[in-house]
Formats: structure tokens, C-alpha cells, sequence
């Protein structure tokens, strides 16, 4: 190693030589690179699904810093993909968790911690620390957020979805390659793809992705290898398929495009829809109305109450439901064979968990001429709201 060499990054601690040693044998890593990797600091947007696997092997690989944000709780849900945090944490803070854990794993990495959102108020100046993000979101906004402060600030950006069987990795913003706007330039209709709580997800399938992620960072920092610019690579874990698809920059890209139209940072929730303005309770406001948790209960206790029909599948029913206040069960795919069995003498409120499949409901059983609303928020805000005993997954 030349004097060159050692007057980069601090030089390796006794300990570090003997926790590193597998990496040190390797010639695409050795002790330059180790060091590269103990210089790095790496961003984590979500201590879930995919931020749980990303996070242990990044500390693992002896990451200096990492940045955490995530302002959740674990919940028991969490616990059949996010490897991160166990039983003894349920109802106790994510970030705490990991920092927990991540210490374990590796005393030799920071871990800073970021107990809130990220949002277009904050992101640039929490990913303007770090030389890299690794996305662990699980929501479009978040993702065209990351995306776009990664951009802004000359960041690249370590992007990984996952939903039911498939998941997805790519890497965006390196110099000359595509971002997530030149593959996405707009988010789909909100709704129109579940999130995993209603999809579903293979508790296995965010450890493959999430580690891949950690294979990128790793490769980036160290400046070796094909990085997955301009490659969107696809797992099938049904079929146990790699597929590869190809991303060409877009010069027209409002971001990173040759002439950007948007240089700041947006309304992210409105941009992919996901903020709907209140519509009003009465027919005719746009689709479906809707109906707040608390309007819900009050006519719920009144002389002429609604009809209630909870739209879930049947293993989110059997967890907790609305019976005992009438409600019926019919999920979503079902019901236009069996709008018979609501009454057609009074109004009908369906539910769901978030509100997304109830309002499909509702503008499908407005066309068979009942009338309808939607219950906003689902069965989430009337935990929230009205009755917190209401079990809801």
C-alpha cells in the first residue's frame, strides 16, 4: 500500500482487522476498500421490510456511519419480514430498535439516528449528509422524494420495492444514468396498487431484495463492479427468475433531464395523489363519497343508522371487524354477486383497512343504485378514533 493510500481514511483498529479479515482477502476489497467502507456514510429510509436486511449487512460490512429515518413503532405484523426487530420491541420505536440491534452487530458503526418522516421540508438536508441513500420505503411519495433530493444534491439513490411474490432493485442517479422519473415520470392512480399490508408480501422476499440493496451500496462505496445503472433487475420468487430490464436516461426527464422543469423539492402526497382533498359526504362530489370515523359513529347511534359491509378478505375479518355494530362481511371481489344481501332501504358504508378498496366498493354499489359511501381512513382511524379494541392487520 502506498503512503498515498494511507493518507485516506483512517487506518483499521486490531479489532477491525480481525472482524474485516474475509473482506481483506478479497482483492476488489482488502484494506483500501475496508477503509473506503469505514469512511462511508449511508442513508436508510425505513427500518422495515427492506431497510432490516440492508441495515445488518451494511453494519456488518463495516459502514461508518448509518443514517436512520423512521418514525414508526414496530408492530406484530413487522415481525415475519423485518428482521430487524423482535417480539420484546412490539409497541416500541423502530429507529430504537435498530440502533439496538445494529450496535450488536457492529460497535464499530454510527448509527444516527432520524425519529421522523422524510419530507420535501427536511429531505435535502438529511440526504445531503450521506454519500448515498438506500430506499427502504414502501409508499410512492417517498420514493419520488428520495428520487428527487438524490438528484438535486448528487446523490446516488439505491432504489427496492417488493410486493406479494416479486421485488425490484435498481440504482438511480449515478452520473449519466437514469433516474426513478426517466422510469416512472408519474406515479399510477392512488390505489390502484396495494401496498403490502392489502397485497401481501413473501416474509423471505424483502431479505433478498433488501440484501441486494446492500450489495449495491457496498459496490458503489467501493467503487468496483457493474453498478445497477440503467438496469432495473426483477425477482420472481414464485419461479425463482432473475429478469433484467434496461432504463435509458430520459433527456426530457423533469429532474435529470437536459433541461429540468422541477428544481426543488415538491408536494410529494398531492404529486402522487395520495393527499385527496375531503370530499364531501354528498353523492356527486367525484366517485364515491366518504364518511369520517367519527360522523360514522354518530349516525351509527341514531334513530335510522347505515348499513355496514366490511370489504376486507376473510382472515382480516376473523382478526377484528365491526359485527357487533351490524356489519356484514362481503369482500371486495364479491360483491357486485352479492349486493343482494345488503338492505336497499337505507344507506350503506363500506370499510376496508385504509379506505382504498371501500371506496371502490362504494362507486360499484353507487352503480348498482344503492347509496353508498366510503368509510375514510378504514378501519385504521376508527381504531384511532372511535375504538381502539378493534384488532386491525
Amino acid at each position: 500500500m502506498s503512503d498515498d493510500d494511507r493518507s485516506g481514511p483512517s487506518p483499521l483498529a486490531r479489532d477491525e482487522l480481525i472482524r474485516y479479515a474475509r473482506h481483506l482477502a478479497l482483492p476488489e476489497v482488502g484494506e483500501v476498500g475496508q477503509r473506503k467502507l469505514k469512511a462511508a456514510r449511508v442513508l436508510l429510509v425505513g427500518a422495515g421490510g427492506l431497510g432490516s436486511p440492508a441495515a445488518l449487512y451494511l453494519a456488518a460490512a463495516g459502514v461508518g456511519a448509518l443514517g436512520i429515518v423512521e418514525d414508526d413503532v414496530v408492530d406484530a405484523t413487522n415481525l415475519q419480514r423485518q428482521v430487524l426487530h423482535g417480539t420484546s420491541w412490539v409497541g416500541r420505536s423502530k429507529i430504537e430498535s435498530a440502533a439496538e440491534r445494529l450496535h450488536d452487530v457492529n460497535p464499530h458503526v454510527a448509527v444516527e439516528r432520524h425519529p421522523r418522516r422524510l419530507t420535501s421540508r427536511n429531505a435535502l438536508d438529511i440526504v445531503g449528509r450521506y454519500d448515498l441513500a438506500v430506499d427502504g420505503s414502501d409508499n410512492f411519495p417517498t420514493r419520488y422524494l428520495i428520487n428527487d433530493a438524490c438528484v438535486l444534491l448528487g446523490r446516488p439513490y439505491v432504489y427496492g420495492a417488493v410486493l406479494r411474490w416479486e421485488g425490484q432493485v435498481a440504482l438511480f442517479g449515478a452520473p449519466g444514468g437514469p433516474c426513478y422519473r426517466c422510469l416512472f415520470r408519474e406515479p399510477p392512480p392512488a390505489g390502484f396498487v396495494p401496498d403490502c399490508a392489502e397485497g401481501g408480501v413473501l416474509g423471505v422476499l424483502p431479505g433478498v431484495i433488501g440484501s441486494l440493496q446492500a450489495v449495491e451500496a457496498i459496490k458503489w462505496i467501493l467503487g468496483k463492479g457493474a453498478p445497477l445503472a440503467g438496469r432495473l433487475l426483477i425477482f420472481d420468487a414464485l419461479e425463482l427468475r432473475f429478469r433484467e430490464v434496461r432504463i435509458s436516461r430520459d433527456a426530457c426527464c423533469p429532474v435529470c433531464g437536459d433541461q429540468p422543469s422541477q428544481k426543488t423539492l415538491i408536494d410529494y402526497e398531492i404529486f402522487c395523489g395520495t393527499a385527496r382533498s375531503a370530499r364531501s359526504a354528498a353523492p356527486g362530489a367525484g366517485g364515491a363519497p366518504e364518511i369520517d370515523a367519527a360522523r360514522l359513529a354518530e349516525a351509527l347511534g341514531g334513530s335510522d343508522p347505515p348499513a355496514l359491509v366490511d370489504v376486507r378478505e376473510p382472515w382480516e375479518w376473523d382478526v377484528g371487524n365491526l359485527e357487533a355494530l351490524g356489519a356484514v362481511h362481503i369482500p371486495v371481489a364479491e360483491l357486485v354477486d352479492r349486493a343482494d344481501e345488503l338492505p336497499g332501504d337505507r344507506p350503506v358504508v363500506a370499510y376496508c383497512r385504509t379506505g382504498a378498496r371501500s371506496l371502490d366498493a362504494a362507486e360499484r354499489l353507487q352503480a348498482l343504485g344503492y347509496e353508498a359511501k366510503s368509510l375514510r381512513g378504514g378501519l385504521l382511524v376508527w381504531a384511532q378514533e372511535v375504538d381502539p379494541e378493534v384488532t386491525v392487520v
